[in-house]
């Protein structure tokens, strides 16, 4: 009954949404006198006028309740309400940070910040939040990522709240043996994001080195290469990488080499298949240019032709694609850590505090503030994700040469 009385209402609200947006553009071109803008609008986008005025209106309306004095009814869209504030919070802060570097800076730093989009600045932002977290984390950090707090006990609930099961000392709590939250998460950069980092580097290190030298000599080693690394894409990179990490856990015991180490390599290994292919797509279309014969006819080495002539000229795609791998890296070490063979404790990882505080979500119904502290993790990943991407999306739009 509940299902169907659902799709009942959803179906009635469509239903008026496609109404109103026929009216609207009816209304609008009687209005304006068949402006172009009504006139040449097709009902798409009209329906899609007001089905986002609908959602808007929602959103208000939703936020209002989260403020209400009722906590039954504030409890339901608690999360909605902090969704809402952190948009607002988060564009405030960029434009902030957009108008600061049209303000300060060099010439050409003053100029791209003039040229960039709010959703690049977010993202620039945010990179720079989660890099300096990760760089400082000793000194933000109030406690150690492994240090378990004496006389403090376990499971405290986030929100500070001593009637929720909160400590006013620890506002986002402990885990299940008292370490505090706030430092693991703070930590989680430094190891989550730096990993990644490292990873992603080693990947583009192997993928464009191999893929440039295979656009630069051909042959059977284009051939070898490039039929290895189809081997490789066709396999599912999280199930073939929790493999050879499950591998790779007994071999870590036996020859003492930290977990980590492998699960670098691993993934490093697997994404380099992907960087292999962008590179050796974009170093064929650069070797057959006239400057290349040239400098072959000059006698330069095969080290000269691959990193003095093709790798500058294959900067912007390169670029564009470290952003959207560094994404893919972050989230697989974040799933390879949920499932237990990433990252391993005692070190603070965002993927391994999602796992192990899910138990805070059977708090959402009644105190939804003590049910927030697994989705900061969680949405510590997602920032970061959102952030690279709309950084990615932007060079792109620039490297594409297309205009707004």
């Amino acid at each position: 009954m509940i299902f169907e009385s659902f799709i009942g209402n959803l179906a009635t609200l469509l239903i008026g949404i496609a109404v109103l947006g026929y009216v609207f553009r009816a209304v609008g071109q009687r209005v304006t006198q068949n402006a172009p803008f009504f006139r040449d609008m097709p009902y798409g986008v009209a329906f899609g006028y007001v089905l986002g005025l609908v959602i808007l209106i929602w959103l208000v309306w939703g936020f209002m309740q989260s403020r209400s004095e009722d906590p039954m009814i504030a409890n339901k869209f608690f999360f909605l309400g902090i969704a809402i504030q952190g948009f607002i919070g988060f564009a405030i802060a960029a434009w902030l940070f957009r108008l600061l570097g049209r303000a300060v800076g060099t010439a050409g730093s003053k100029k791209l910040f003039r040229s960039m989009p709010l959703t690049a600045s977010f993202g620039i932002l945010v990179i720079i939040i989660y890099i300096f977290l990760a760089v400082f984390a000793g000194a933000i950090a109030p406690y150690g990522q492994e240090e378990i707090l004496q006389g403090v006990a376990a499971n405290i609930a986030a929100g500070g709240d001593p009637a929720l099961g909160g400590h006013p000392d620890f506002p986002l709590g402990t885990d299940q043996i008292g370490r505090d939250i706030m430092s693991r998460l703070i930590y989680g950069a430094q190891n989550t994001v730096g990993i990644a980092f490292v990873t992603t580097v080693l990947a583009f290190l192997l993928g464009g080195t191999f893929g440039f030298l295979a656009a630069t000599l051909g042959g059977w080693l284009d051939q070898v290469l490039s039929r290895a690394v189809d081997v490789l894409m066709a396999i599912p990179s999280l199930i073939f990488a929790l493999l050879l990490m499950t591998i790779a856990s007994v071999w870590s015991a036996t020859l003492g080499i930290p977990l980590t180490i492998f699960m670098i390599v691993i993934i490093a290994v697997i994404d380099s298949t992907r960087v292999y292919r962008l590179a050796r797509a974009v170093g064929q279309n650069i070797v057959v240019m006239d400057y290349i014969e040239a400098a072959k006819l000059r006698g330069e080495g095969l080290g000269y032709l691959m990193f003095r002539e093709i790798l500058p000229n294959a900067t912007a795609p390169l670029l564009a694609e470290f952003g959207l791998r560094f994404c893919f890296v972050f989230l697989t070490i974040a799933s390879l850590s949920f499932l237990g063979v990433g990252i391993q404790p005692p070190l603070a990882d965002w993927g391994t505090m999602v796992r192990d505080l899910a138990g805070f979500i059977n708090y959402a119904g009644f105190a939804p503030t003590a049910s927030i502290t697994p989705l900061l993790a969680a949405g510590a990943i997602a920032l970061l994700t959102v952030a690279v991407n709309f950084v990615v999306d932007w060079m792109l739009h620039k490297s594409s040469g297309l205009k707004e």
